[in-house]
């Protein structure tokens, strides 16, 4: 729930649901994911997360606040991964069909870290990390800088001399780097509103694709966020 741009954020409605809840059916969507558990602090701001886990009857795991690489490895441990897909909770039009292009990719080349934004050709928020929970422990065990621990996978693809990694590109009208579509700011969540606004249906879940071909219909949408600058590693 932590945030110091937007306070709440995972929390605040979007098309009559919690963002976070939108994010979990997003990547319960993928059909490479077995399982899906959502990680959250042991501090007392994230019990609202707690009930809402379970009315989606989504596993839950409580770790280190700072810490979120430990978060992450504990969970893994927990709930015995062998890989851990990482979608952060501030990006709720993930797409359930380029999570499966992510698993696919590190599976089928036995990479360490897979991703697609280690060269960013996706628009911002559409972020999906595979890391092997080999690399994980590793990580885990090794990473001492505090944006290393916070931020959970720098280690891994600072170090391309000691983890295999690959980049997934994006291709077509997805290649859009400078857009964004994660959410930081009162702005970032006024267009993701926008978004579902004109795509939520009952029907289905709508693609990254949809995401692209509204915004392109609907150009000036795009400048409602467009002069937000992305934090950086470290960032307060």
């Amino acid at each position: 729930m932590g945030s110091s741009r937007l306070p709440g954020k995972v929390m605040k409605d979007i098309c009559g649901r919690p963002m976070l809840w939108h994010v979990l059916q997003r990547v319960r969507a993928a059909k490479t994911i077995k399982l899906v558990v959502l990680a959250i602090t042991t501090l007392p701001t994230d019990d609202v997360l707690v009930a809402l886990a379970g009315e989606m009857c989504v596993p839950l795991y409580r770790g280190p606040d700072q810490d979120v690489l430990s978060r992450y490895y504990g969970a893994a441990m927990e709930y015995g991964a062998e890989i851990v897909v990482r979608i952060t909770g501030d990006n709720p039009l993930v797409d359930p069909g380029l999570i499966d292009v992510i698993v696919q990719t590190h599976v089928s080349g036995d990479y360490d870290y897979t991703s697609n934004s280690l060269e960013r050709t996706f628009p911002l928020g559409l972020d999906v990390e595979a890391v092997s929970m080999e690399a994980l422990t590793r990580t885990h065990q090794e990473a001492t800088r505090d944006y290393e621990r916070e931020h959970v996978t720098p280690y891994i693809w600072q170090h391309p001399e000691m983890f295999r990694l690959q980049n997934v590109e994006a291709s077509g009208r997805m290649r859009w780097p400078d857009l964004r579509l994660t959410v930081d700011t009162a702005e970032d969540l006024q267009l993701i509103r926008e978004i579902y606004n004109g795509l939520c249906r009952n029907d289905g879940i709508f693609t990254a694709l949809d995401v692209i071909n509204f915004l392109k219909a609907n150009p000036d949408l795009v400048g409602i966020n467009a002069h937000v600058q992305q934090k950086g590693l470290g960032s307060e």
